[in-house]
Order: structure tokens, then sequence, then C-alpha cells
């Protein structure tokens, strides 16, 4: 099993975050800043939780996916629909330098947390927002979860076969990528603040990262009045790429995608003469020619067992990987010496891997994901020590459903 990495001072080591989003998005965030050495509290309902607790799979009641976007932060249960627990967030947003919300455009506003009211008290705060459509535009109320981004922003009608229906992606795609750069954005936030002194807002809607990945396809439109379609495993930019199956029914990915990579691959294939077929000479002629170059490759790959393709595409400089599944990813020595990282502590998941950081740091070796916390787990400890709640206090409000007791 891979070592949980050392949890030495990050970049983010001093900034304090409060995490008031439930679900995908808003948590990666969260987890991509304390990744970086952020302390992130996380607001949960004080009765229920974050709703993404309830997501399957899970493993003795506790949700996989909670624990991989949350482990190691801390929760705090505060009721938000309650006047007094709108007032402790509020206080506690004072104390911060990042607040993270997932909720529509307004609801902040109409429950009197909105940006002009949370700087009022914290003029350095960044507020970073979430949501389906974004704060501004006509759309900016409507309700907005990953499948509806997927589907808005044109990824799911170029994904997949022509002859199948458009395909939206079976994880957490929009989501993640939007919550990757709403961090990225409060980070930018909090850097200029550094020279100016002054706050900021982070306003990202889900669909917005996914599109500009897929963005060619609108200068295709609006340049060459072209309409992408589904073109399954193939790109329409370059060939031959692709997946393919091998002998002992195994995949396997190429992607020859550029001229002299082309050549290694038919070098590899025992047919360097085809580079110099008129058909297959250049980018251009094997798109063309697209079904029958891949073809060719298709039927050089099924004549051998996986592992001996993947040996000569190797030996020949081919930009080659085996279609890997979870059991072959968490034994590869690859991603066991820099990627899979464990939970420690007390938790209930046993033995368990999931990916660490999305980057690396000279300067930084990366955090310890000590634990999943439960429902208020650090109520006590984090508005105890950071509003001085004396213990008469939190038992009033904790009787009262306004926080976890």
């Amino acid at each position: 099993m891979a070592a949980t990495r050392s949890t030495g001072a990050g970049p983010l080591a001093g900034v304090r975050v409060l995490e008031l989003g439930a679900g995908y998005a808003a948590p990666t965030t969260g987890r991509m800043l304390r990744d970086f050495g952020a302390d992130v509290v996380k607001a949960e309902d004080p009765r229920n939780g974050d709703y993404a607790r309830q997501w399957v799979p899970q493993k003795d009641g506790l949700s996989l996916g909670f624990c991989r976007l949350n482990a190691g932060k801390r929760s705090v249960g505060i009721d938000l629909r309650s006047e007094k627990g709108r007032d402790v967030v509020r206080r506690l947003a004072s104390t911060v330098d990042v607040v993270v919300e997932s909720f529509r455009p307004g609801r902040l506003e109409g429950w009197g947390l909105g940006y002009d009211v949370l700087s009022a008290d914290n003029p350095g705060l960044v507020l970073t927002r979430v949501s389906g459509f974004g704060q501004t535009g006509p759309y900016r109320s409507r309700p907005g979860f990953g499948t509806v981004a997927e589907t808005s922003s044109g990824f799911a009608q170029i994904n997949g076969w022509p002859e199948l229906p458009p395909t939206a992606p079976p994880f957490g795609f929009a989501d993640s990528i939007a919550g990757i750069s709403a961090a990225m954005g409060t980070a930018m936030s909090l850097f200029r603040r550094e020279r100016t002194g002054e706050g900021d807002v982070v306003d990202v809607a889900l669909y917005e990262p996914l599109m500009f990945i897929i963005g060619d396809m609108m200068l295709k439109y609006t340049s060459l009045g072209e309409v992408q379609g589904r073109i399954g495993n193939d790109t329409g930019a370059a060939s031959p790429r692709g997946i393919y199956q091998a002998a002992d029914g195994k995949y396997l990915s190429i992607a020859a995608s550029n001229q002299a990579i082309a050549a290694r691959l038919f070098a590899a294939m025992g047919q360097p003469e085809l580079v110099e077929d008129p058909r297959f000479a250049t980018n251009s002629a094997r798109l063309a020619n697209n079904e029958l170059v891949q073809k060719h490759v298709a039927d050089w790959v099924r004549s051998l067992p996986r592992a001996e393709a993947l040996r000569i595409l190797e030996e020949h400089d081919v930009v080659n990987a085996p279609v890997n599944d979870a059991s072959d990813i968490v034994t590869d020595p690859h991603f066991l010496e820099r990627t899979l990282v464990g939970i420690t502590g007390e938790h209930g998941l046993g033995s368990v891997l999931m990916p660490g950081p999305v980057l690396h740091l000279a300067s930084y070796d990366g955090p310890g994901y000590d634990g999943v916390p439960t429902v208020g787990q650090h109520t006590r400890e984090v508005l105890g020590g950071r509003l001085g709640l004396g213990e008469g206090e939190l038992a009033t409000l904790g009787a009262e459903g306004v926080v976890t007791s």
C-alpha cells in the first residue's frame, strides 16, 4: 500500500477556509485547498450532514465518494435555515480567508450572508461561488448539477459513437473540473490580496471549465460552419489514434498524433513501408483514409497478447498505455509511488487507496488524510476556539438544534 504523504506545511499553510458547499464541486474545491495546506472547516446540516454522505457505494455506512473529498477536513454542524445558525456562520466567516459555497445564486443574499455583508466584517475575504450557470446571465437562477453541465456545455453531444445517443460520463466530470477551477481562482484571488489587501469574489459555473476544454467545437462551427458530432475513440485531428483489443481480449491505447510517432508505429507493426504509401504518408492522408489505417493497426494489435504488443510499442517509443481498471491501477508501481495515498485514522474503511493531490511541488511533500469527520465532530473545537463560545452557550445552541451539540 502506498505510504500516506507527510503533513509538512504546504503553500497554503495558515489559510483558513469555511466550506459551505455540499455534494461534489464545492467540496472538491475545499479538498484542493486542503491538499496544499489550508485548514478547511466544513459546515454541515447538524441532522443529516452533507447529502453526499448518502451516496453509494458505501462501506459500513460510510460513503466512499464523501470520504474521498472530505477526509482530513473538520466538520461543524450548523443549521443555516435558522437565524441563529446564520449568525454563527457570519461570525465564523469573519475569522477565515476564504468561504466556499455552492448554493443557487441569491440564496446567500437571501440569508443575509452575501458578499456585501461578509466583507463588511472581513474586508479581505475571498468568497468562492460554484453554481450551475454562474452568478450572472439569463440562466443564473436555474438549478444545476454535473449532468446538466455535461449536456448544456456540448460535451455529451460529442461523446460516444455516432450510432448511439449522446453520452454523459459515469462520474462527476463537470463537478470535478469546476471544483479544481474554483480552487485555482481562489489561489489567484489570495495572491491578489497579498498585493492589494483586497478581497474578491470567484464565480464558477459548472459548465464553463468543461466548455473551455471542448472549445474547438465552437470555433469549428463559427469559422467553418461545421457541427461536430460523435466519432467514438477518434479525434478527427490525428490518425492513427484509438483504443484497440489485443488477442487476449485486453485493451490498450495508441496515440500516433504526429508524423514521427506514426512512422515508429508502422515500424513496430513490421510494416515500415506504410509511411511511404500515399494514403498513409501524411496525417491529412491518414485522416482521409482513417478507416483503412485503423484496420491495419487493429489487425496488428489483435494478433498479439496485450503485454507483447505493449512491449513492442515501448521498444519503438510509440505513445501507448494499457486500458487500466481499478485493480490494475492500485498494483501499478508508478501510481503507488507518486499518485495513490491512504486514509489514516479512525474511519472504518480499512486499508484503502485513493488519488492524492492533482499536482506536485518540489517544496512540499503533500498532505496526510487523517480520518473522515462525522457530522459536527469538530463543532465544539471550532466554535469554542474561533468564536470563544463557552460550554453553556454551545449546549443551548445544541438543544435548539442550531448546532451539533
